[in-house]
Parts: structure tokens; C-alpha cells; sequence
């Protein structure tokens, strides 16, 4: 039903930018949190950022700083605007989102993920 769909990826040198997109589609009731997690080869997937309906944010403690959580309620779009990348950023980036269905019903969805290489 729901469908999280992520772009903005790609390949930046270091110290360079990029702004990731993720927008939810489908039956949704509310969003009650969006974010994003990234896994790198050989590791585990790890929290990047999250924000809240209530626009409270989280962030992992490597990206602390230099990248930035937003979101667009009306649009149903979370985005995150990542600076001063570095090579340990690369990584498969995931959108996450605990959608409630109904008043009754509450769970977490996943995007494909998107890949984001920084490199010289």
C-alpha cells in the first residue's frame, strides 16, 4: 500500500554537497517520524537522521553537524541536505517512515535505497 520513493543520490567529491529526497505515497493516515538510515560495505545500517510530526530531529553522532533533517508535511517529503561529505559517508542511504494506516494501525516502511559515493 504505502511506497517510499528516494532520489538525490549520487557521486560528489569530498567536501562537497548533495540533498536527498524521499516523498511517501499510498494509505496513509498520518506520518507520525520519517528519516534516513545508511548501511556502507561490511557494516551495519545505522541511523542518520529523524525527524518527528512534531519536527523534534535525531542524528547519528558521524553526521552531527553537517547534515540536515527537513521535512515537507504537505507533500509528504522528508529531505536531508548532506555538507562537508567526506569518503566514510559512502554508503547506501535508506528513507524510513512509521506511517499510521488507521487509527488502529501503525508500522515501519522502507525505500529501496539510494546510493551515495564520495570520492576524488
Amino acid at each position: 500500500q504505502v511506497q517510499l520513493a528516494e532520489s538525490g543520490g549520487g557521486l560528489v567529491q569530498p567536501g562537497g554537497s548533495l540533498r536527498l529526497s524521499c516523498a511517501a505515497s499510498g494509505g496513509i493516515l498520518r506520518i507520525n517520524a520519517m528519516g534516513w538510515y545508511r548501511q556502507a560495505p561490511g557494516k551495519e545500517r545505522e541511523l542518520v537522521a529523524r525527524i518527528t510530526s512534531g519536527d523534534s530531529t535525531n542524528y547519528g553522532d558521524s553526521v552531527k553537524g553537517r547534515f540536515t533533517v527537513s521535512r515537507d508535511n504537505a507533500k509528504n517529503t522528508v529531505y536531508l541536505q548532506m555538507n562537508s561529505l567526506n569518503p566514510e559517508d559512502t554508503a547506501v542511504y535508506y528513507c524510513n517512515a512509521h506511517i499510521s494506516m488507521s487509527y488502529y494501525s501503525a508500522r515501519d516502511y522502507w525505500g529501496r535505497g539510494t546510493q551515495v559515493t564520495v570520492s576524488s
